[in-house]
């Protein structure tokens, strides 16, 4: 057993579980604030009581969020202690602004939020549900630029600390904001986060969706659907459009990355074409029953048809990153990207045209579709990771000058055995299995019991009225009652 490599799978493993969560937090958030935003200028029941649902829902996912991203704290220090040391001032800063920015804005207005409903007025309410999403965002951003750096590091030297009599490499930050802004943390953050809002958007579109089919709570489902198929749609074409603008990036910053994410072994004066498909052969640098676009690569990369792409033998041997992973989940997520545009314009056009629920097959389609999005949410992040091995930090060039990157190897702590790593591998699948089947209980919970009807919604609130009125009543009774035993012993 290999220690990195069970490593590795431990930490993809617990961050692909975590990674479950935040998109779709995120993405319900936005559809949160706006059915709550169309609330507050309408003051429609039907609205107020899909605000209430899609609160609940929020809640659910933002708990697993927390409890699933704790885990990966601890790993840093316990399976990779030397990149730990190489990142820490770094990450360090970093994690500090989203715990700052982030989390203490989200975690507080969560509360009122949740439990705000009938306690604050409706101004203060949706002020709440912005900042939670706003919060939300804001813990993406810190965690995309830490992740950015370790792609396009940026903004920091080396210094050498001498521990134990021995020199250890420190990436030390010289310019805060030229590593927060290194070369790829914009284009991967909007990325990323379009993302998170393509599945927020189709988780509610699906359930609305489900709904329909099952002829229930129909009024919240359609207002629901009126925002939701719209966001979808827009976000499916920014994601193609940011996932282009990243892709062409790394021509410059990660060209073996991008040489794997297409199978491109071999450096010709020829033209580069687009592969859609295949089975790339790493060995004897073929890829089989591929089928390629001639030119294509080549204009998506240089908005020149002409011009050449470096390939895989550019690189040294040792450097080359892992092909056949890379290459089939960017082409996944590519493949789901461009069904989602179509599913997403097909549905838009039948709402407009008033047809939308008398298409079965179409509001079917709309069910799945959150599969399709995190699928190719995580399959993002999979050609991200693994194409920029063996680098756990990329080396790069700042002021013309070469500066050292971390491989994956080195990145080890010293003391950790495999047989332990193997055992927590083990232990957090039993875990995770565990949560993951309590959380799909509770969510499919939520979702069955549905929303309130605008009806019940207000007779809800008519009764909190009489309650509180009543309360109100009795400590005046009480109070009254108090004062006239006062005065009858005077």
């Amino acid at each position: 057993m290999d220690v990195e490599i069970l490593s590795r799978l431990q930490f993809a493993g617990t961050i692909m579980f975590h990674y479950l969560f935040p998109p779709l937090s995120i993405g319900l958030g936005l559809q949160l604030f706006l059915c709550e935003l169309a609330y507050f200028r309408t003051r429609n029941p039907a609205w107020e009581a899909a605000a209430r649902f899609w609160t609940r829902v929020f809640a659910v996912n933002f708990a697993m969020g927390v409890a699933t991203g704790i885990v990966m704290e601890f790993e840093f220090g316990t399976n990779w202690a030397a990149y730990s040391r190489f990142v820490g001032d770094v990450f360090g800063s970093a994690l500090a602004a989203e715990g700052i920015f982030a989390f203490f804005l989200e975690s507080g207005f969560l509360a009122v939020l949740v439990f705000g409903w009938d306690r604050v007025g409706p101004r203060m309410h949706l002020f709440s549900t912005l900042m939670v999403f706003l919060g939300s965002m804001f813990s993406a951003v810190w965690i995309v630029i830490a992740n950015s750096w370790q792609q396009t590091p940026a903004g920091y030297h080396i210094v050498w600390q001498d521990v134990q009599g021995e020199l250890i490499p420190r990436a030390e930050v010289t310019s805060f904001w030229g590593m927060v802004f290194n070369p790829s943390s914009v284009d991967r953050l909007t990325h990323t986060l379009i993302g998170a809002f393509v599945l927020g958007a189709f988780f509610v579109a699906s359930v609305c969706s489900y709904y329909l089919l099952k002829n229930k709570h129909q009024e919240v489902a359609k207002r629901c659907l009126s925002i939701a198929l719209p966001t979808a749609m827009a976000f499916t074409l920014l994601a193609a459009i940011t996932g282009h603008d990243s892709a062409k990036k790394l021509v410059e910053t990660q060209p073996a990355k991008l040489a794997a994410m297409e199978a491109h072994f071999h450096t010709s004066d020829e033209p580069t074409g687009l592969t859609l498909f295949g089975w790339p052969d790493a060995e004897s640098e073929t890829i089989h029953f591929g089928v390629t676009v001639p030119y294509l690569l080549s204009l998506m990369v240089y908005n020149d048809p002409t011009k050449p792409v470096p390939a895989m033998d550019q690189i040294p041997e040792d450097e080359r990153p892992p092909v056949w992973l890379p290459f089939q989940t960017f082409h996944l997520m590519v493949g789901l990207g461009t069904m989602m545009i179509g599913v997403a314009a097909l549905a838009c056009l039948f709402w407009y045209r008033g047809i939308y629920g008398q298409s079965r097959w179409l509001m079917w389609a709309i069910v799945f579709m959150p599969v399709a999005a995190m699928t190719a949410n995580q399959a993002g992040w999979i050609t991200a990771e693994v194409g920029r091995q063996p680098w756990i930090v990329y080396p790069s060039v700042q002021d013309g000058v070469e500066m050292m990157g971390l491989r994956t190897a080195d990145g080890l702590s010293e003391s950790v055995t495999a047989e332990q790593v193997l055992s927590s591998i083990i232990l957090f699948g039993i875990i995770y299995s565990m949560l993951f089947a309590v959380w799909v209980f509770v969510l499919n919970n939520k979702i069955q019991h549905g929303p309130e009807s605008a009806e019940e919604l207000t007779e809800y609130k008519r009764n909190l009225e009489s309650d509180s009125m009543s309360k109100n009543f009795a400590r005046s009774g009480k109070l009254l009652g108090g004062d006239m035993m006062d005065e009858g012993t005077r």
